[in-house]
């Protein structure tokens, strides 16, 4: 299927459900080459970035990363991001394909004004493919290719090392499932050497983009362009915790005023989960409990829970979990309720 810009595969001979499971049970292969990857290197590169972001990229410790936010001078999300301070001399930053373009046009264009007031910063786009690794068996199969140990290696930490013989590869242990996982920056030339020695293992199965998407819905994980976009602030998006202290008392983000005045206020609306509904995403809320405005952003039959689930946003006053409402469906009222997400609990790995 068409998917900014990209021709990627819903599923690969498995069906949905299967796939969806088979990660859950054991562990699946992720092509997400189309995500953009970019370093940021010089001695001004976490100032750099500090001045697109909400993070607080300054207390990074070498290998540790964080999911943040790009964010507008009206408080909106341009895109949600990892970036990571690197053990080496650059910032590792990934972003989301469909927005590949603007974060680049960003990235260019403010490295270009700090150069010239002096600043040391650059920008470079990698080439690399990019191959995730997902499931409770992840470990297990990624050991047997890596001479570090990956019991030493936490969530949102990462490593250069050589994968199943195929050196200069950056694994970070993080992902889009909501399980233990990793993502493998390799060398785009070895990419596919290195996905078929990780095939070669029965436990691991291909997935595609319709596995990707009902997995990180199970786990309360937004997607941008649906659940988060220029429109949606992070208080409205329960996206605060993404804020750093320092940076909160700072308020030298863009957008900082906005936000920091609603979140003084409170958001007039916040993401909330859903479930017990049936009909596709993108449907209106309705309620005779009272009328509850908001919208459905995105929505699925979980295969995990063997019921429909959803997220989308409504008013702050009316998003309490339990909150019982209705969810319109093509002029049909179907009964819902709201629900704390994660809808599937997470399994992200803490070293001890």
């Amino acid at each position: 299927v068409p998917f900014a810009g990209w021709t990627l595969p819903l599923h690969y001979g498995q069906g949905h459900l299967q796939s969806h499971l088979h990660t859950r049970r054991h562990c699946s292969l992720f092509d997400v080459s189309h995500m953009l990857q970019t370093l940021v290197y010089g001695r001004d590169r976490v100032r750099f970035m500090e001045s697109l972001v909400v993070g607080d990229i300054a207390e990074l410790k070498p290998g540790q990363g964080t999911l943040t936010l790009l964010t507008n001078e009206k408080g909106g999300i341009t895109d949600d991001l990892i970036v990571t301070n690197t053990s080496e001399d650059h910032l590792y930053v990934v972003s989301n394909a469909a927005c590949a373009d603007k974060d680049l046009a960003i990235l260019r264009d403010r490295a270009a004004q700090l150069q010239a007031t002096g600043s040391d910063v650059h920008v470079e786009v990698s080439d690399n493919a990019l191959l995730a690794l997902q499931g409770p068996s992840m470990a297990r199969v990624l050991q047997a290719g890596l001479s570090d140990d990956l019991a030493k290696l936490s969530f949102m930490n990462s490593i250069t090392t050589t994968v199943f013989g195929v050196p200069g590869c950056r694994v970070t242990r993080c992902g889009y499932t909501g399980e233990d996982g990793v993502e493998i920056s390799v060398p785009a030339a070895r990419a596919v050497e290195l996905a078929e020695q990780l095939l070669g293992v029965p436990d691991v199965w291909l997935a595609g983009l319709a596995a990707r998407d009902s997995l990180r819905l199970e786990a309360g994980l937004c997607l941008y362009g649906n659940d988060i976009d220029e429109t949606v602030t992070p208080a409205e998006a329960g996206l605060m915790w993404t804020l750093g202290k320092r940076r909160r008392v700072a308020m030298d983000f863009p957008g900082a005023a906005v936000i920091m005045a609603q979140v003084k206020e409170k958001p007039r609306r916040k993401r909330v989960g859903l479930t017990a509904w049936t009909g596709a995403g993108q449907a209106m809320l309705t309620s005779p409990y009272p009328h509850i405005p908001g919208t459905v952003t995105s929505g699925c039959p979980s295969p995990c829970l063997g019921k429909n689930i959803a997220m989308g946003y409504v008013e702050a006053a009316h998003s309490r979990t339990g909150t019982k409402l209705t969810v319109e469906v093509r002029k049909k009222h179907h009964p819902a309720v709201i629900t704390k997400m994660p809808f599937v609990p997470t399994q992200y790995y803490m070293a001890k």
